[in-house]
């Protein structure tokens, strides 16, 4: 995808859901905390902004296909490399939350981001779902 994004750190709303970097041009990517480090054991979930400018973090992710490599840098200096599996879309109202934050056997990443704009709302109806395997 060619991005290199600081993490920020996210956790629960108050209502209930899952954090999400602020919205606007530069927000980082974001690591939500209650999921694994990326590398560790379970589904490590990272999600980002796409918008129809073009310059949210996650705009490229629907590009990645399977086979292809997505790294991310640890905090004691390592690197998690993680080999894309799959993606799904999901409609607002059938997001899969077990499938995509339940536990894995084995190190898995999760990068998330909003999909299917429609211009004449100005609302995201979809989440875009892109699941990774670690390498080797």
């Amino acid at each position: 995808m060619g991005v290199d994004s600081e993490l920020m750190e996210l956790g629960i709303q108050e209502d209930g859901t899952v954090e999400v970097p602020p919205p606007g041009p530069g927000s980082p990517a974001g690591w939500y905390r209650h999921s694994p480090t990326p590398g560790a054991r379970g589904p490590a979930v990272l999600l980002g902004h796409s918008n129809n400018r073009g310059d949210g973090v996650f705009d490229r992710l629907p590009a990645l296909t399977p086979g292809e490599v997505v790294q991310v840098d640890r905090a004691d200096g390592s690197t998690a490399v993680f080999v894309v599996d799959r993606a799904e879309d999901y409609g607002k109202d059938g997001f899969p939350t077990e499938q995509v934050y339940g536990n894995t056997l084995g190190a898995e990443l999760r990068l998330i981001t909003c999909g299917d704009y429609d211009p004449w709302t100005g609302r995201w109806n979809a989440n875009h779902v892109v699941y990774a395997s670690l390498a080797g």
